[in-house]
């Protein structure tokens, strides 16, 4: 079965970095897109980041551009969030997601940024 096993998260000081990984495991990975999203707390959850099959196209919520970086290892069947100069207003938690007939989630990781 699909299984998606986010990690990464954490505390981290305003400016500082953090980079999430994906582990995927119960489909052939190479052929989908994979994405992540985040959800505040008392806010929809909201697409951050895709990324095509071979990695050579991504996409980015306008609030990240510059700051964030999806990326993927299709050998190793996990997909990355690179994210830099991070801000108060990142505070959420990430979901890992893959659409295969229907969106399949991770458990997700809680990323904080607070001084």
């Amino acid at each position: 079965q699909v299984q998606l096993v986010e990690s990464g998260g954490g505390l981290v000081q305003p400016g500082g970095s953090l980079r999430l990984s994906c582990a995927a495991s119960g489909f052939t990975f190479r052929m989908y897109s994979m994405s992540w999203y985040r959800q505040a707390p008392g806010k929809e959850r909201e697409l951050v980041a895709t990324i095509t099959r071979a990695g050579g196209t991504t996409n980015y919520v306008d609030s990240v551009k510059g700051r964030f970086t999806i990326s993927r290892d299709n050998a190793k069947k996990t997909v990355y969030l690179q994210m830099n100069s991070l801000k108060p207003e990142d505070t959420a938690v990430y979901y890992c997601n893959a659409y295969i007939n229907r969106a399949y989630w991770g458990q997700g990781t809680q990323v904080t940024v607070s001084s």
